[in-house]
């Protein structure tokens, strides 16, 4: 019977040694990334343990990082459309991703507080990336920093050597005089987001400068459709990558050389909520019908 105690005893002691000393800060840390979503709590909430916490209610996968208990939600298009209960909705031009962490109380009695951390991040739709096509090297797209999540890092205007658009052409590039007129081919390309998302061309147009308001414009691509019998869309919104093709051209009364900007609007479309490609077909008149999600939405 002493040796029963004893055991019991030791036990006992063990078990109390690794319970955690309750936190009640409440504080919860999101990073909303293109493909990946982040959240940390502090370590031993009201005396949880790591491993009582499910994220969505449903997956213990939380990991202990640097005084915080970490879960992370890999890939916003799994295979099963919800990782762990992620909930995702789109209310235009926003995409919001909802999760929470919740305390498993589903034991006799509860001797901690229970806990649900509920947390949230949001996209915007719509982005305009730029490019030197003539002359001058610059950056490729411009990257936003805040609290809220953007797709927009992974956007990058490129130009191809061909309608194949298998090979980059680096730009910036130079055309000579006997060269205005051929082909040029370009395509916006986000790498790194999930699979639902596809890459939708609202509008593209050129300028003789950096500034895509810049009063001097070419249009190319206006609410989805080709501006001209000289432009062609090869594909858009049925991948990551939206592609066309149009004549070179320069700006006359420019000096020196004609410096090309190229500007596009894109939209990130949510293939399991819209019906992505876009749809153009010409009227009798010749004028161009675009239907597709965020066809004429705004810059973001």
């Amino acid at each position: 019977m002493v040796m029963k105690a004893f055991v019991l005893l030791a036990i006992f002691a063990e078990a109390s040694a690794k319970s955690c000393t309750p936190n009640k800060a409440d504080v919860i840390l999101v990073f909303c990334y293109p493909k990946t979503i982040i959240t940390k709590i502090p370590e031993c909430p009201y005396g949880w343990e790591v491993h009582q916490l499910a994220l969505g209610g449903l997956c213990y996968n939380g990991v202990h990082e640097g005084g915080y208990y970490q879960f992370v939600i890999p890939d916003l298009s799994p295979k099963n459309k919800s990782y762990c209960g992620t909930q995702s909705e789109y209310k235009p031009p926003i995409y919001h991703f909802y999760s929470h962490i919740v305390s498993n109380d589903s034991t006799v009695i509860v001797k901690n507080q229970p806990v649900n951390y509920s947390f949230s991040c949001t996209y915007h739709s719509t982005y305009l990336v730029n490019q030197a096509a003539f002359d001058q090297r610059v950056a490729t797209v411009h990257v936003k920093n805040g609290s809220m999540g953007t797709f927009e890092s992974q956007l990058s205007l490129n130009f191809y050597t061909n309608a194949k658009f298998s090979t980059k052409k680096e730009a910036p590039f130079v055309l000579e005089t006997s060269e205005i007129g051929s082909d040029l081919f370009a395509g916006v390309e986000a790498k790194g987001l999930s699979i639902r998302f596809k890459v939708v061309l609202n509008s593209c147009w050129a300028t003789p400068s950096a500034d895509f308001m810049y009063p001097l414009q070419w249009q190319l691509i206006n609410k989805g459709c080709p501006t001209d019998e000289t432009v062609l869309v090869h594909e858009n919104g049925k991948d990551h990558r939206a592609t066309f093709q149009f004549n070179a051209f320069r700006f006359q009364n420019i000096p020196k050389l004609s410096k090309v900007w190229l500007h596009c609007e894109t939209f990130i479309c949510d293939s399991e909520k819209l019906s992505c490609p876009v749809v153009s077909r010409l009227s009798p008149e010749g004028q161009c019908y675009s239907k597709g999600p965020g066809i004429g939405g705004a810059v973001a």
